[in-house]
């Protein structure tokens, strides 16, 4: 993906059998913090194993991307800060303008959608930490494009909630989470729930970061995700 002479790779993972005339879902995930580069390889370390497994793609075969972020970009407009005592802190602003990899990546959305056979009402998103906030921004951004999202480890401004509550949604955090307070997750699910929005909200007692892993093994997650339409 070229973008105002930047560059953003992606990996594309196409249904088994794809033929380029039979329509089906797209998923976009976003990767967290310690994924980003240029190698195009990063990215898929955590989650493509579970797209990749032969029952899931024989049983929800979907159209997925895979994006990078570069190294000194971010996907969502966020600030992390740590406090006196190393914790981390983040602070989501209500507005603002999108880093150049949410804009590259809204692009890539629009690009697939228009040159792919996506079914347009059964566009999805999700990801993990950095990729958790991403995807909160990325359905904010593009709010009438997505049936369903799932964020894991993230976060957002809860006044957002407003603007995302058509989208149905599931969030996930670790209890034990020391590097994204699940304090991000609740008060996103608090403010979603206050809207009157379809959302789901798994938190794991023991789970610290890495609640990806319970996440995607988590039976329900797909057939959840895969059943939504606009």
């Amino acid at each position: 993906m070229v973008q105002g002479g930047d560059t953003m790779p992606y990996r594309l993972l196409l249904p088994k059998g794809y033929d380029g005339i039979r329509k089906f879902p797209l998923l976009v995930f976003l990767h967290g913090s310690g994924e980003r580069g240029r190698d195009n390889e990063k990215q898929l370390v955590h989650g493509s194993k579970l797209f990749l497994r032969e029952d899931v793609r024989t049983n929800y075969p979907a159209i997925i991307v895979f994006p990078q972020c570069s190294n000194n970009d971010y996907w969502s407009n966020v600030m992390h800060l740590q406090d006196e005592s190393n914790k981390h802190v983040f602070y989501f602003p209500e507005d603002g303008r999108a880093t150049e990899a949410m804009d590259m990546v809204q692009e890539l959305v629009k690009y697939l959608i228009v040159s792919y056979p996506v079914q347009k009402n059964r566009v999805y998103a999700g990801g993990l930490s950095m990729g958790g906030m991403g995807t909160f921004e990325l359905v904010r951004r593009m709010p009438k494009t997505f049936a369903a999202a799932f964020a894991i480890c993230g976060g957002a401004n809860p006044s957002t909630a407003k603007e995302i509550k058509d989208v149905k949604w599931w969030i996930f955090h670790g209890l034990k989470d020391d590097v994204v307070p699940p304090i991000h997750s609740r008060l996103m699910e608090a403010a979603l729930k206050k809207k009157g929005a379809n959302i789901k909200a798994t938190y794991y007692p023991n789970a610290n970061h890495n609640s990806w892993d319970s996440t995607f093994a988590e039976p329900g997650l797909l057939p959840w995700l895969f059943a939504q339409s606009r």
